[in-house]
């Protein structure tokens, strides 16, 4: 069996952002060389998240209300986490889209539904933060 390693960087300059990371996941597919296998997508910081979902401009929206309403980031001072912070509202939403992704590899592909998309999901921006790409297969 065949392993491959992966980060994949981003930096948003606003404090929440979805990014589609699929062509950047596929990227990592094809230099792994893995056929059939699976691969295993996660945000390495406790305040972003990797899921799958559609691309489209209007659920994004949708997230972002929901997960304002569900979170609420201000006013602050209602998180205790908040004591010389500004982020717990970050920490709630991450739990709620979730840490990771694994997705089945099948010759040599993504092995999707019709519009599924990975995405990396950042609540707390303004610095770098990572995402593990790790393949494993034949």
């Amino acid at each position: 069996m065949k392993s491959y390693r992966q980060e994949l960087w981003f930096n948003v300059p606003g404090r929440r952002a979805f990014i589609n990371i699929t062509p950047q996941v596929r990227e990592c597919l094809q230099a792994s060389g893995i056929i059939e296998g699976l691969i295993l997508c996660n945000a390495m910081h406790i305040t972003a998240s990797v899921f799958i979902n559609d691309d489209e401009s209007g659920l994004h929206h949708d997230y972002e209300l929901w997960l304002e309403k569900l979170a609420p980031h201000a006013p602050v001072a209602q998180y205790r986490h908040n004591v010389g912070e500004d982020n717990a509202d970050a920490h709630m939403k991450r739990q709620i889209m979730g840490r990771e992704v694994v997705v089945a590899i099948t010759k040599g592909k993504l092995d999707l539904g019709p519009w599924e998309q990975i995405f990396y999901g950042e609540f707390d921006g303004g610095r770098r933060k990572r995402v593990l790409v790790k393949i494993i297969g034949e």
